[in-house]
């Protein structure tokens, strides 16, 4: 029998085979890159029912606090201890068309403002010595905290006698509030500093202004926003106190002549005005904390 020989097989006009997988390999990268789309617009959504569902409910919890208020007032109690919120609303639109409001609102905030700020600065500044100081915070931090017990209501009117009806009672009155938020947070938030962080900066040699730089002040980020939030409620609670016990403007000045003269509509107007200033000012502490919390996550 003849065997028949066996020819070469020609690869001419044909690609070589050394990426066998490269269209599988482009398939599978448009996959994973199509894949992590999906994945992108279902969070988005995710993100916006989220906001939608808490937003939704807040608007709805506020609005059926309002019904119940318009439903009571006349009904389970006499209007005139009460008011209602169609009165209210009416009064503050008389106060903003009249431009009443203005003045009252901008010396509140004002006190606010400067109180705050001064506050905020001497809290990080006692509270970073005391931590700081060794022994010698030791000695000073239990009659820093015996002040702190001290009702800050009860020194209003010792303000009034010692620095006047002016602004710089008032002022004093908020720095007292504000002070001891901060320096309490300050100190415990150093305090519970990762030591090895605070060994290897000292390993490193650096100075201690690059160790409150890159060590103390990220590490006592979320304590001082904390704090801020708290001392934002507390700053405006003393404005007020002080207003009332004895000023010629203001918002607490404006809810004190209100209530003497019985006004009961203009004492919920002031107050109303109050709460939406601390409402405003604790959404704004907590979007800046937002960001400097996602970007020390980012950078930390």
């Amino acid at each position: 029998m003849k065997s028949t020989p066996i020819e070469p097989r020609s690869t001419a006009g044909h690609e070589p085979d050394a990426e066998p997988n490269a269209g599988a390999v482009d398939t599978e990268a448009d996959t994973e890159a199509e894949r992590a789309e999906r994945q992108r617009v279902a969070d988005r959504r995710s993100d916006r029912r989220r906001f939608l569902a808490l937003h939704g409910g807040r608007l709805l919890v506020g609005a059926l606090a309002l019904l119940l208020w318009q439903y009571a007032s006349g009904r389970w109690v006499d209007d005139f201890y009460l008011s209602t919120p169609t009165a209210v609303a009416g009064r503050l639109g008389e106060l903003i068309s009249s431009g009443e409001l203005w003045p009252h609102l901008r010396m509140t905030l004002l006190e606010f403002g400067v109180g705050l700020t001064i506050g905020l600065a001497l809290g990080v500044a006692i509270g970073l010595g005391l931590a700081f100081s060794g022994i010698v915070g030791q000695w000073f931090y239990p009659y820093v905290m015996t002040l702190y017990s001290l009702p800050r209501v009860a020194l209003a009117p010792l303000f009034i006698v010692w620095f006047g009806i002016g602004l710089t009672s008032k002022v004093v009155m908020v720095v007292t509030m504000v002070v001891f938020v901060i320096l309490y947070n300050v100190h415990e938030g150093v305090r519970n500093i990762d030591p090895d962080l605070m060994d290897m900066a000292k390993s490193f040699r650096a100075s201690r202004l690059a160790t409150l730089r890159w060590v103390v002040f990220p590490a006592l980020t979320p304590w001082l926003l904390t704090a801020l939030r708290l001392a934002v409620g507390l700053a405006l609670i003393g404005a007020v106190i002080a207003e009332l016990v004895g000023s010629s403007v203001g918002l607490g000045h404006y809810i004190k002549l209100s209530s003497n003269l019985l006004d009961i509509t203009g004492v919920f107007a002031g107050l109303v005005v109050i709460t939406t200033v601390a409402m405003i000012f604790d959404h704004a502490v907590g979007r800046l904390g937002r960001r400097l919390l996602r970007y020390r996550e980012t950078h930390g």
